[in-house]
């Protein structure tokens, strides 16, 4: 058979494409509605949102308040919580296998205890909500529609790139970050088109419903009348990011490791749940009285104080914060791990733009580059997601540093190892050498509880179940 018979026999025919098309437009009927209903959510959520931290800010008294507000979310979650308590998660384990579903009740659980976490100062983010929202109402589609088990699958993918998108404004990132997130150097096409379609409709009705997002400028290189304005790259500048990308990678593993260590001790100690977020509660007020500042309560993006540290500031090289980002780590963990709702990516934001911030004093590089390098990077270790991340720094802050964006991402998802603030995500491609002895589905729960139990030694056997 020759070249051209070939080619000509691998070109889809009219009837294939008009099969596609078709399953297009059955998965259109269901994801454009289903992300609609998830950014308007999410609008009300952000909407919302702002409201309770405008609130704190002119009653900072309500930090008083917090071990009240964890009492009443600790409380509504051990009575009507169920499964949702695990969250993302939940979410994760469903789409890999799916089963049981995701709770209804998911959605307005983590809706209540986010804004309460905010309203009395817990540090906390907000895609942690925004996906649960969309994971829980993606599923309630799944159920009205009577799904099959793949058909699940993608659906609860779109729904994760809904809220995600919807929530940052970044639907590229968002579509990208639902196939990214659930396994290790894997992706699944087969989702790409329905989680874009999402994330995009999301994100365009969170903007309909007038929801705006916070913008930042990186105003180096940003003269129009540079001849490199539109693409750089600097072998000196290079090398600098790359050691800065390697301490972006191992605060994601120290924030990740610190999370699940912490909460482990709070359910260890404390054997009445809503307990813990009283004790959580009651250790963010000593850290305020520690280190004698409210910039590191609630979200960090921005304060009435104009010298506050905030992720706003961050970008600006009026003033360096080096310890900033560890402050920020350890309030975030006490209140996430204690059992307070919320999300740890906009704090991840905060704690990577502060190192980045505090390494470009001391490498003498543009700080706002720098604060944008680990605003992305930290989260892509974090989450194993590097391609996600690069196309968020994209969308956030232009291509004009778009190489730099995506060694930042790529090196701090390689020294993050396999530590995740998600346990749920498994293994496909494993970064260590260490680790490839375990099977391809592992989710990381069960290789850190392996590690733990077998000394490092990996087997499939005695890999430990769900």
């Amino acid at each position: 058979m020759s070249v051209a018979s070939r080619n000509q026999d691998s070109s889809p025919s009219a009837k294939e494409i008009a099969q596609f098309f078709t399953r297009m437009l059955r998965w259109s009927a269901a994801i454009i509605p289903m992300a609609i209903i998830v950014g308007s959510v999410c609008a009300f959520f952000l909407w919302s949102l702002h409201e309770a931290t405008r609130i704190r800010f002119e009653n900072p008294w309500l930090l008083w308040l917090l071990p009240v507000g964890g009492f009443a979310v600790g409380w509504l979650y051990h009575q009507f919580g169920k499964s949702s308590e695990r969250g993302n998660n939940l979410l994760m384990d469903e789409i890999h296998e799916p089963g049981g579903g995701v709770p209804a009740r998911m959605a307005p659980l983590v809706l209540f205890g986010t804004l309460a976490t905010h309203l009395f100062g817990g540090s906390a983010g907000r895609e942690g909500t925004a996906v649960q929202i969309g994971g829980s109402i993606a599923s309630a589609f799944c159920r009205f529609f009577r799904l099959d088990a793949p058909s699940v699958r993608i659906l609860l993918m779109a729904g994760i790139a809904a809220g995600f998108g919807a929530v940052f404004g970044t639907p590229l990132a968002g579509a990208v970050f639902a196939l990214e997130v659930l396994t290790i150097g894997r992706l699944d096409y087969a989702a790409l088109l329905p989680c874009l379609i999402a994330a995009v409709v999301g994100d365009w009705t969170c903007h309909e419903w007038g929801i705006g997002h916070t913008h930042y400028q990186i105003s180096y290189l940003a003269s129009a009348l540079s001849p490199s304005a539109n693409f750089h790259l600097d072998f000196w500048l290079m090398a600098k990011i790359a050691l800065a990308a390697i301490a972006f990678g191992l605060a994601s593993r120290l924030f990740a490791t610190l999370s699940h260590r912490l909460s482990a001790f709070f359910k260890s100690t404390v054997k009445y749940p809503p307990f813990r977020p009283v004790l959580g509660g009651l250790m963010v007020i000593a850290l305020f009285y520690l280190v004698g500042t409210a910039d590191y309560l609630g979200l960090g993006v921005s304060s009435p104080d104009p010298g506050a540290v905030t992720l706003e500031t961050l970008f600006s090289s009026a003033t360096i914060h080096p310890w900033s980002w560890l402050w920020k780590i350890i309030f975030t963990v006490v209140t996430l791990s204690s059992g307070f709702k919320g999300g740890e990516v906009t704090p991840l934001f905060f704690i990577g733009a502060a190192l980045g911030n505090a390494l470009s004093g001391a490498m003498g590089a543009p700080p706002d580059l720098f604060a944008a390098l680990g605003f992305v990077a930290v989260f892509a270790g974090a989450t194993n997601t590097p391609l996600a991340c690069t196309l968020m720094g994209i969308e956030l802050f232009g291509a004009t540093h778009s190489v730099y964006m995506a060694v930042a991402c790529t090196i701090a998802y390689l020294c993050s190892g396999h530590s995740s603030i998600y346990l749920s995500q498994r293994l496909g491609i494993p970064k260590l050498k260490s680790d490839k002895g375990y099977p391809e589905g592992t989710s990381l729960g069960q290789l850190h509880a392996a590690k733990s139990e077998k000394g490092n030694s990996p087997s499939v056997s005695e890999t430990p179940k769900p």
